[in-house]
């Protein structure tokens, strides 16, 4: 008998020993295996892209993952109570393994073959997330419980406990409480109650069972028992339970509203973005900083949409804005257009009903622009409403003509605010900056800019006369008039500028040469594509984007630098760490243009003062006597611009700028259908400039442009362009550089001039 034992003895130990040794084999094949526990202390959270206005208005996020990651001291002591209750009730006892669960689990498997309990901790829960997969196997489990053990060395509860709530995915693409409190409620962590807590503890045992949006009455069960096990572990009193318990669920799915609409330009840093970073972009937290001014975007806005509406009224109301669908709900928000049901109309009066069962009152006096269409509305009907300044409401429909605005600081090229379009979801076409249209007379400038420099001057005269051009190639010459058929004889630049002769421009490229206009478009930033090298030049036969010629008049409001349009001011990681800061070239009149330092930190002069002072000179005066004299509403002297119009009315232009803004506004079809006669770019886009400069100037004091060094005045005979004596009562002064100053009289002075000492050399004003 002894003999057996002692054999039993062996064997049992022999088994012990392969045991311990297998077991140790296995530990060390394991360990060797392991993530570092030490990466948690650097934890990247996937976080979405978000783009704010330069005045941290939210624009857009772009990201599949919905996170706010938070500091454990700043979530609510309840909160963590009730995961606690939820999760893992021995949290702050156990060493990162809670023994007694795994015990239960692996009873539970040997009674039953079944995995029903997997025993993890809120630890377990953590390395599982962060440093291994989910796959459902031994060996993983084994290596969860080792990694949970150095967790546990390594960090303390609370930083355990901020990584898993920071983590835990809960639904709805909601990662994290932060998140979850937003998703489900709309809240902040520091106002939820405590049923909220509760629900939002009791989402991470199952996130699709236990959603109080998907299945309200499985959640509410979760969430009491989440109470319960609150009250059993003293965390609430039994009042708190009672209280909490009986609350009925609140939770409503939430979406992140944008504060300011920017989409175009949201799209635009999107782009950006990935094309620096990647797919990363879109989870590392980026916080990106635009250029945009909230208010400037939200005025930009409200003016292309007013603009767009008034060209469509004044073409008339369509038959198909009016539906007899009976899906009325699902018709979608379009613009400023919203969906409604008309439920009566009595007394010159429309009842009709939103989507969101609001009722307003149309009154006849903004529906009878619709004419005897507007006469047939009737009951049930689903027509356009839109709201007024005066927040009245009126008839309205989705306008069919398109249009963008583009507001650029001209010191240093920052986007202030920028629309493409008039709906971002309808079409996501950005025709401020990815559009191809002919610029017409908005380009007139770099004309004139380069007569200036070849020595011509606002009071030189130009034949305005019928003129017959040869196209090589064509089967017919080229005859181009002015817009209204008429000709004017000699005519000043001044004048022609002002009236946007076409003869003129022509006649003055045709003088220069095509060649020198392209040199100084190619200084302004357009491309040789860009600028056709015949004399339609002149008219702006070219192609470019009111972004670009955004560009193009910040040179004539900044002094004469060419400044770079940007949009991204900088981007800050989730941590707010600064990984981008814009560094513009600014425009810098005052500085010295020989110094090496500045000429790296500044914007390129592209024409000298002299230059740019007769140029906002001569585009003042479209505005104050020319084809934009409804901007003169504005009451300002400091403001300048051009309108454009090109063949068959097919764009409307208005480029124009004060010394802190230049704004772009252009009016046309996508399809380059005409807009229709008499829409020119002084009635159909300067109203859309008009309404955005109102706003952005109301509280900028005036800034005319000083007089540079080299620029006098002389009092000359228009007709002429030469010197008149005083007592002309048809003269007029007009500024010159100081070399083309004109010497000669249109006629001799009279005696009468002399006896007031009126010399000759009287009628130059030095202006210095």
């Amino acid at each position: 008998m002894a003999k057996i034992l002692k054999w039993v003895a062996v064997f049992l130990t022999t088994v012990a020993l392969g045991l311990v040794s297998g077991g140790y084999f296995l530990y060390q094949q394991l360990s060797a295996d392991l993530p570092d526990v030490s990466t948690l202390h650097n934890v990247q959270y996937q976080t979405p892209l978000s783009i704010y206005t330069q005045d941290k208005l939210l624009i857009a996020q772009f990201g599949e993952k919905k996170r706010t990651p938070v500091a454990i001291e700043d979530v609510p002591q309840q909160l963590v109570n009730a995961f606690i209750a939820a999760e893992d009730d021995s949290f702050y006892q156990h060493p990162g393994v809670d023994l007694k669960g795994l015990l239960r689990a692996a009873v539970q498997l040997a009674l039953t073959g079944k995995k029903k309990q997997g025993g993890s901790t809120i630890t377990m829960q953590v390395t599982r997330n962060f440093l291994l997969s989910n796959e459902k196997t031994y060996t993983r489990k084994l290596k969860e419980i080792m990694l949970a053990l150095k967790i546990e060395r390594e960090y303390s509860k609370d930083k355990i406990m901020e990584l898993y709530l920071n983590q835990i995915f809960m639904g709805h693409r909601a990662y994290g409480v932060a998140a979850a409190a937003q998703v489900y409620y709309g809240k902040t962590l520091s106002e939820l109650s405590l049923a909220e807590h509760a629900m939002i503890a009791g989402l991470p045992k199952a996130p699709s069972i236990f959603n109080p949006i998907t299945n309200k009455a499985r959640a509410l069960e979760r969430r009491n028992y989440v109470l319960q096990r609150m009250l059993e572990l003293q965390h609430i009193s039994q009042q708190d339970y009672d209280d909490a318990s009986s609350q009925p669920s609140t939770a409503k799915l939430q979406t992140v509203l944008p504060e300011i609409s920017a989409l175009y330009l949201a799209e635009m840093v999107r782009q950006k973005i990935f094309e620096l970073y990647g797919e990363e972009a879109y989870t590392s937290g980026f916080n990106v900083y635009t250029t945009i001014s909230g208010a400037l975007q939200s005025t930009a806005n409200q003016a292309l949409n007013n603009t767009l509406h008034a060209y469509d009224e004044r073409h008339g109301y369509r038959r198909s804005s009016i539906s007899k669908s009976s899906r009325f709900n699902e018709q979608p928000i379009i613009g400023d257009t919203l969906p409604a049901t008309v439920l009566q109309i009595k007394n010159h009066v429309a009842t009709v009903k939103l989507q969101n069962n609001t009722l307003l009152e149309i009154p006849w006096d903004a529906i009878k622009w619709a004419g005897g269409i507007g006469n047939s509305i009737r009951r049930g009907d689903i027509i356009r409403v839109r709201q007024l300044a005066d927040n009245s409401w009126a008839l309205t429909q989705i306008p069919q003509v398109e249009g963008a605005f583009v507001s650029l600081n001209p010191s240093n090229g920052a986007i202030l605010a920028l629309t493409g379009g008039f709906d971002f979801f309808r079409n996501k076409y950005n025709r401020a900056t990815q559009s191809k249209r002919q610029p017409g007379s908005g380009f007139k400038p770099i004309i004139y800019t380069t007569a200036l420099e070849q020595g011509y001057t606002p009071a030189s005269l130009i034949n305005d006369a019928p003129l017959v051009i040869d196209n090589p190639g064509q089967e017919n010459e080229w005859r181009p008039e002015n817009y209204n058929k008429k000709f004017y004889g000699p005519t000043s630049i001044r004048s022609a500028i002002t009236h946007s002769r076409n003869i003129i421009s022509i006649r003055l490229l045709k003088e220069m040469g095509v060649e020198k206009a392209v040199e100084t478009a190619l200084r302004f930033g357009f491309t040789e594509d860009q600028t056709p090298k015949t004399l339609s030049l002149a008219l702006g036969s070219g192609y470019a984007s009111p972004l670009q010629m955004a560009q193009v008049y910040a040179t004539f409001a900044n002094g004469g630098f060419l400044v770079k349009p940007y949009f991204i001011e900088r981007i800050e990681s989730s941590e707010g760490d600064i990984i981008y800061q814009a560094k513009p070239k600014t425009a810098c009149p005052a500085c010295n243009d020989d110094d090496p330092l500045l000429i790296r930190s500044h914007a390129p002069r592209i024409i000298s003062p002299q230059i740019c002072f007769l140029m906002n000179s001569l585009l003042k005066d479209v505005i104050q006597h020319g084809t934009a004299t409804d901007a003169k509403i504005l009451g300002r002297q400091d403001i300048a611009g051009k309108t454009g119009t090109t063949n068959d009315h097919r764009d409307a232009w208005f480029n124009g700028y004060s010394a802190s803004n230049v704004g772009i506004a252009w009016v046309g079809f996508d399809d380059f259908s005409p807009l229709g006669d008499k829409e020119t770019g002084g009635v159909t886009a300067l109203p859309m400039w008009i309404e955005f400069m109102r706003n952005a100037l109301k509280d900028t004091p005036e800034a005319p442009l000083e007089v540079p060094p080299g620029i006098v005045k002389a009092f000359i005979s228009p007709d002429t362009g030469l010197l008149t004596a005083s007592a002309n009562n048809s003269g007029i002064w007009e500024f010159f550089q100081a070399e083309h100053v004109p010497r000669r009289y249109s006629s001799p002075p009279s005696s009468t001039a002399a006896d007031t000492g009126f010399s000759e050399e009287k009628p130059i004003e030095s202006l210095f």
